[in-house]
């Protein structure tokens, strides 16, 4: 063959491979799936924690969009009963869960425990009542903030000051519900009133706590605390199941574990 002829069909070789190499850089091998959107239902006291455990999730799973919704467990509850749409649901209190397990909006082996936390008093950094132990809660003319009864942080902080009248006295309990000026509908409200130096005193979760550092705390001892535990699961109408799983297994798993610790949660139970 001549040497002219060689170059030509060089020639030809390369223009091929620059067409193909071209067509190449515009047709990605793999197309970029469908955006989804997961809706995530979560109690009010784990907005902080979830919202970086989704932006995280997010950057690992591109294709995979969280929405969240945060408010008080008995608000996202009955959400869910109205076919309000969502594909996962954590809740501050086991009782929430089985309370749609039992009406068939979860199934029940699909449920698993992601994290746990306890309850402090919290005080406004001047301290205007002059609280500082948990004693000084039933004190004539203090103004305390709870949750409301049917809140799971109200109800736990109405068991935990029953628990505190066999330190303090019979009435210790009754004394300091006689003290509560306001019943909110979520945790983040109470940890709002005490901020804006509303109250006196509050009683919060202690992942409240770790996000206004500059409020006082009075820790509950264990004697008198409640064990709080957050459940999380699926929908069992939801149609994003592999996303769905997908989450929950970022917030099982190690990364989603250390986010919750780093904002004052307790490790899951063993």
């Amino acid at each position: 063959m001549s040497t002219k002829k060689r170059g030509v069909r060089w020639a030809g070789f390369l223009l091929l491979t620059i067409l193909l190499s071209a067509c190449s850089a515009k047709q990605p091998a793999q197309p970029n799936a469908e955006l989804l959107t997961l809706q995530v239902f979560a109690a009010s006291s784990l907005s902080g924690a979830f919202t970086e455990i989704a932006e995280q999730f997010s950057q690992e799973h591109p294709n995979i969009q969280v929405n969240l919704n945060f408010a008080g467990s008995q608000i996202l509850v009955a959400q869910i009963a109205q076919a309000v749409e969502c594909d996962v649901f954590a809740p501050a209190s086991l009782s929430s869960m089985e309370g749609l397990v039992k009406d068939g909006w979860v199934v029940e082996a699909d449920s698993q425990e992601f994290a746990q936390n306890k309850l402090v008093v919290i005080v406004p950094a001047d301290n205007p009542g002059n609280v500082t132990e948990l004693s000084d809660l039933a004190n004539a003319e203090i103004d305390v903030v709870l949750a409301a009864e049917e809140v799971p942080a109200g109800k736990y902080a109405r068991q935990a000051l029953e628990k505190m009248n066999s330190a303090f006295g019979e009435s210790f309990s009754t004394r300091v519900l006689r003290n509560v000026i306001s019943n909110e509908e979520n945790v983040k409200q109470v940890t709002a009133k005490v901020v804006l130096g509303d109250v006196d005193a509050g009683i919060v979760y202690q992942s409240d706590s770790y996000q206004v550092p500059n409020l006082l705390v009075i820790p509950i001892d264990d004697p008198y605390n409640v064990p709080v535990v957050y459940p999380i699961a699926q929908l069992a109408r939801s149609q994003k199941g592999e996303a769905a799983q997908l989450f929950i297994s970022y917030v099982l798993g190690v990364d989603g574990q250390t986010i919750l610790q780093k904002w004052g949660f307790l490790p899951k139970p063993s």
